[in-house]
């Protein structure tokens, strides 16, 4: 018997199954413009990936999870190739890009990520939150799929050495996709990912979106 759909309140993710298949043609052009061997890239600033994340089929995905509010706070371009090809260890996403450095009570420590300033903030900022991964090529089993443990994103900020054990305990999850596909997850769900043994992209738009502000004179960098 097949298993059942993950859903996002009881399991963390959920799989929108050609949600961005319209999208494609502009969402290649521009992968064509991200640095190449890279890896990850943090995108800002691009006018054509404000209109794609702002508005249409993406940002109607977000605003299932967080109402109209809803308006993306980074986005990273993702592209496994055999020239840039890595592995990903269990772990929860658990900073932000913002604006300004401004001290604030629960706010740090802060990073610099290629040229953006990053902040850890108190988890309760990442538990409402949702992530989107918009797949531009067909993510089958040897092509580096994201692992996701269901039900993770109930155990609060889950500290370095216990992360393993909350693995054993939920199982783990893989998310094939087609090109097209968006998987949505809770940002704090423990995720993971293999290195790709394939010969061909693994391109992932993946972009994070708030509905709340942050205090203290802090403010998303936004997309």
């Amino acid at each position: 018997m097949a298993s059942p759909s993950p859903t996002m309140t009881i399991d963390g993710f959920a799989l929108h199954a050609g949600a961005a298949l319209p999208l494609l043609s502009e969402l290649h052009a521009l992968a064509d413009d991200v640095p190449p061997h890279r890896g990850g890239t943090r995108l800002h600033g691009q006018p054509a990936l404000t209109d794609l994340v702002h508005h249409g089929a993406i940002a109607a995905v977000a605003a299932r999870y967080l109402r109209d509010g809803a308006r993306p706070v980074r986005a990273i371009m993702f592209d496994k190739t055999p020239q840039a090809n890595w592995s990903l260890g269990w772990h929860q996403d658990r900073t932000i890009a913002v604006r300004e450095r401004h001290e604030t009570c629960g706010f740090g420590p802060w990073t610099i990520k290629q040229g953006i300033l990053h902040v850890q903030p108190p988890f309760a900022v990442i538990q409402r939150m949702v992530t989107l991964r918009v797949h531009l090529d067909d993510v089958p089993a040897d092509n580096a799929p994201l692992l996701v443990a269901p039900g993770s994103h109930r155990l609060g900020l889950v500290a370095e050495p216990d992360i393993a054990a909350a693995v054993a305990r939920c199982g783990t999850r893989t998310c094939l996709a087609d090109a097209g596909d968006i998987w949505a997850y809770a940002t704090p769900i423990l995720h993971a990912s293999a290195a790709s043994i394939g010969q061909r992209h693994r391109r992932v738009l993946q972009l994070d979106y708030a509905a709340q502000a942050l205090p203290g004179g802090l403010d998303w960098l936004g997309v």
